[in-house]
């Protein structure tokens, strides 16, 4: 398949091959308005409730051990800064589906019909799989993670003394990190749809998606342990199994409607 040739694999509507350049550029800067102004409502949102995250947060450190839980605050605007980070993340969870919306605004001006019925369940359901990533990696993987390091800490013959900006960064980076990932099959589906790629074109490349999967883990992951890039890769390359059985049905049912 020729470059030019993907590229093409939607037939534009005429109003679209003909849009200025410039009008393209008006179009990126209010999605760029948008979103900023999006997140920004959703931060001070998610500040006004910031004693609420922090107890979220922290929840697995107390369930482990209630030492542990006490964090140490070294810098003294601690408190702010990492309430206004916890805020940004909150925010990004909260807005995720309109942050979407915007961005296929943007990316798909030109939907055919039969896409633009399929764009809202489309963006409810890549919501729908990034919170769940969020609640395996918070409430299943996040735990065991936690419980990994605090039992290798002593061991060690070290008392596991943590400081509130290394916990916060880990688990904010943590969670975020499981539900990008859970966000696979969206992009695997949609380059299913629109023919970029087959069932067979999958199955066949299936080890080398393997070999791409734990790097892209090793990217997203907060730390650079063993235990951590296995626990995001696996699910992953699960969803991505999935994928594979998801495009054989696709295929076949397009090809049954054909027939």
């Amino acid at each position: 398949m020729a470059l030019q040739d993907i590229f093409k694999f939607r037939e534009l509507p005429e109003q679209e091959t003909s849009k200025p350049f410039l009008e393209h550029l008006e179009d990126l800067r209010w999605m760029v308005v948008k979103i900023a102004i999006t997140l920004i409502v959703a931060m001070l949102g998610c500040f006004a409730f910031r004693t609420v995250l922090v107890r979220v947060m922290q929840a697995p450190l107390h369930d482990l051990d209630p030492q542990v839980g006490a964090l140490k605050a070294l810098g003294i605007t601690d408190s702010l800064v990492i309430s206004f980070h916890l805020a940004f993340y909150a925010g990004i969870v909260i807005s995720f589906p309109l942050l979407l919306f915007f961005l296929a605004g943007f990316v798909l001006p030109a939907l055919t019909e039969v896409e633009k019925r399929f764009l809202l369940p489309a963006i409810l359901g890549s919501f729908g799989l990034f919170l769940f990533g969020v609640a395996i990696g918070y409430y299943w993987i996040l735990p065991k993670t936690i419980l990994f390091f605090f039992r290798d800490t002593q061991s060690l013959g070290w008392a596991p003394t943590w400081t509130v900006q290394q916990y916060y960064s880990f688990v904010t980076k943590f969670i975020l990190g499981f539900g990008l990932a859970f966000e696979l099959p969206v992009v695997v589906l949609a380059l299913v749809y629109f023919g970029l790629i087959t069932y067979k074109f999958m199955a066949r490349t299936r080890p080398y998606a393997v070999v791409l999967i734990f790097i892209l883990a090793a990217i997203i992951a907060p730390t650079p342990d063993l235990l951590t890039l296995f626990a995001m890769a696996s699910p992953m390359a699960l969803l991505y199994e999935g994928c594979i059985w998801i495009a054989w049905l696709m295929e076949r049912r397009e090809s049954r409607t054909s027939a």
